[in-house]
């Protein structure tokens, strides 16, 4: 009778390196090179044993008896001073006890002379003859000691061997329903995703419901998104609700040194699914052997593609009565193989994309559940204000703000702890060692404040949040705009605004100082990008019309060795004099914003020389003054979460101011 693992002896378990407590026949075999703590244990008691015979048990030897020569023995034969004499016969050794009750040994002749035997009887000593029996122990000891050594090298040969021949088995782990303990209710938001995944997990545990109406469970699941958008959290989410056994396993773990490995080890992970349907098999990471065969250069990895070509055949097999699903995780669905992607196989892709507004707030919620946070935390605010972040970096974001509370002292996490963490997480750690000159500082407060009065006074641009000339990361000063709400499709006006805003320090420099400098280099960059892609890909130019040119082909998809284009060097010609014209049109059009607000923008720079960084309501309000009226009458277009204890001064501070500088002229529209 088999005994349950639970209840196994320890010496069985000892004995049976495989046994289920240690990781069933599917868990990965340990490396060659490390060594097992019993067996060190082990060794260890056999050389102490060795040392005990050969060090410890001299020290117990019987130190009472007396070494004599031969002559002294004679000597003291005839004074009376022996009382004993054992001879042994192969050896010659006399041994026996003296008069004064100590042992004596004595090494005579041999073989032992007989006028010596006469001489000691006639001296009335008890003389015996004795022949010593052979001593077996040390030899079973050496014996004993070399089996079992010999039994350790044969176990560890034989260990590595099993190690060799496991190596085609699955490294898939199985949960069952205690681990992991993450849930749906874990998971926020993706309301639509998690529909989809708890269809296939009910149709495992309840298979009758969609079976008495003649519904099919897809046979495989595939998880499209962005990395952090909570892929493998959802799978884990699936082994925490689903009452079937789960396997997971990665993409990677396929792949060996040996040709064939991967083919191997995905039989025997289906294999054993099959053997415990119902059951959800999940792979993540699946483009790592899902890759398109034969692309890339160089032609295509035949151990990736035997790997593909089993898992294939073993999905083909599928039988839909056996309820075994496959979900799949990926972030690169475009390299994946077109017979992977074909109904029958994965027969439903869900996209996981990056929340949206409405998503973050309840992720943000979540990770701060176990977080004292303080009363002026306005999380609906922070998640406006972290736009494009995954759910991975809204941890992180909740993670940084704790970090920033623990440093200043405090007890609970506030909202500036939050604005910290988001600068920290966008715009890098601030730079506190960085020492500008007064001038350096006076150009970057202007070149910021003409990117804030454009955010500001604009109808279509981001409403502005914050302005701070403190550098962080790479950047020397930072102005921060923060959307009203998602936007999935940006209009054309939108796009300009966005043009002209990023032309706004440009311009500043070049109204205050009269000439330019290096600090635009990352604006003109991403200005010349936007602008391109209007002419070239959004049909946004009346000279090139509604046609598009979009990206090229990535190299590692295997389609293009080499960068191509599909437009004649005329339409490329006339995609560069569409991109300069709009972006000439857009920095006339900033040039002429800044100069009619030009006080607002000398009161803001001045203002952020004193503060360093200033809320978007206070930077507001010095521009409406400045102009002398409201900029826009129904209300200032800013968002804002932190306000400046200090009241704003709107003196500007000492300048130099190059007064003979004009607009340049602009080329004809």
């Amino acid at each position: 009778m088999t005994m349950p693992p639970d209840q196994q002896p320890s010496w069985k378990k000892f004995l049976n390196p495989k046994s289920p407590n240690s990781g069933g026949p599917n868990a990965p075999v340990p490396a060659t090179g490390g060594t097992d703590p019993r067996r060190r244990m082990l060794m260890f008691l056999v050389i102490a044993f060795i040392l005990g015979l050969f060090i410890i048990q001299p020290l117990f030897k019987n130190t009472n008896v007396k070494t004599l020569t031969y002559s002294t023995f004679l000597n003291d034969a005839k004074h009376g001073k022996v009382v004993s004499a054992v001879i042994q016969n192969s050896s010659g050794v006399i041994t026996g006890s003296l008069a004064s009750g100590t042992s004596y040994t004595v090494a005579g002749p041999n073989p032992v002379l007989s006028s010596t035997v006469d001489a000691l009887r006639s001296d009335n000593i008890e003389v015996t003859f004795t022949n010593p029996s052979f001593n077996w122990l040390p030899y079973v000891i050496y014996i004993a000691i070399f089996g079992g050594f010999f039994y350790l090298i044969s176990r560890q040969a034989r260990s590595q061997m099993n190690g060799m021949m496991s190596v085609t088995r699955s490294k898939a782990k199985q949960f069952n329903q205690d681990r992991p303990k993450t849930t749906f209710a874990d998971v926020a938001g993706y309301l639509g995703v998690k529909q989809e995944i708890s269809e296939v997990v009910e149709f495992l545990k309840h298979p009758g419901r969609y079976t008495e109406i003649g519904a099919l469970i897809p046979k495989g699941i595939l998880l499209v998104g962005p990395p952090g958008t909570g892929k493998t959290m959802l799978a884990r989410a699936v082994a925490g609700e689903a009452g079937v056994p789960f396997f997971s396993v990665s993409g990677s773990d396929f792949m060996e040194m040996f040709v064939g490995v991967g083919a191997s080890r995905v039989r025997d992970l289906f294999s054993t699914a099959r053997k415990q349907a119902p059951a959800i098999v999940f792979i993540d990471e699946i483009d790592s052997i899902g890759r398109k065969r034969g692309a890339g250069v160089g032609g295509g990895h035949d151990e990736r593609e035997q790997t593909l070509n089993q898992m294939l055949s073993e999905m083909d097999g599928f039988d839909p009565s056996e309820g075994v699903v496959l979900i799949a995780a990926t972030n690169r669905p475009d390299v994946l193989d077109p017979a992977l992607l074909r109904p029958g196989r994965f027969d439903r892709q869900i996209v996981v994309p990056l929340p949206d507004l409405e998503e973050r707030l309840p992720i943000l919620k979540i990770h701060s559940t176990n977080k004292p946070l303080d009363a002026n935390v306005d999380l609906t605010m922070v998640a406006r204000g972290t736009p494009g972040m995954s759910g991975a970096d809204l941890a992180n974001l909740v993670n940084e703000s704790a970090l920033h509370a623990v440093r200043r002292g405090a007890h609970k996490i506030a909202m500036e702890d939050f604005e910290s963490a988001r600068d920290r997480v966008l715009m890098g750690q601030e730079r506190d060692t960085m020492i500008l000159r007064p001038e350096e500082r006076a150009r970057i407060a202007h070149h910021e404040s003409g990117h804030a009065v454009l955010a500001y006074v604009l109808d279509k641009a981001d409403p502005l949040h914050k302005i701070t000339i403190i550098p962080r990361g790479m950047a020397l000063g930072v102005t921060m705009t923060l959307p009203e709400e998602d936007q999935h499709i940006m209009s054309r006006e939108h796009l300009e605004d966005a043009l002209c805003m990023r032309m706004g320090g440009r311009v500043a420099e070049l109204l205050i100082y009269g000439d330019l400098s290096t600090g635009a280099a990352d604006d003109l960059q991403r200005n010349t990008e936007l602008a391109r892609r209007m002419v070239r890909e959004w049909g946004m130019s009346k000279e090139i019309g509604p046609m598009a040119w979009g990206s090229n082909n990535q190299v590692f998809l295997g389609e293009d060795l080499m960068h191509t284009r599909d437009y004649s060097d005329h339409t490329s010609q006339v995609i560069d004099d569409e991109t300069e014209r709009i972006l000439r049109e857009q920095e006339a059009r900033a040039i002429e914003v800044l100069t009619t607000h030009r006080r607002g923008l000398e009161a803001l720079a001045s203002a952020l020389l004193l503060h360093e960084t200033i809320d978007g309501e206070d930077a507001a309000k010095l521009i409406d003054e400045a102009f002398g009226e409201p900029v826009h009458p129904k209300g200032t277009k800013t968002v804002s979460s932190l306000s400046l204890p200090d009241t704003l001064s709107s003196e500007p501070e000492p300048a130099t101011v190059a007064t003979s500088w004009r607009p340049p002229a602009l080329p004809s529209v």
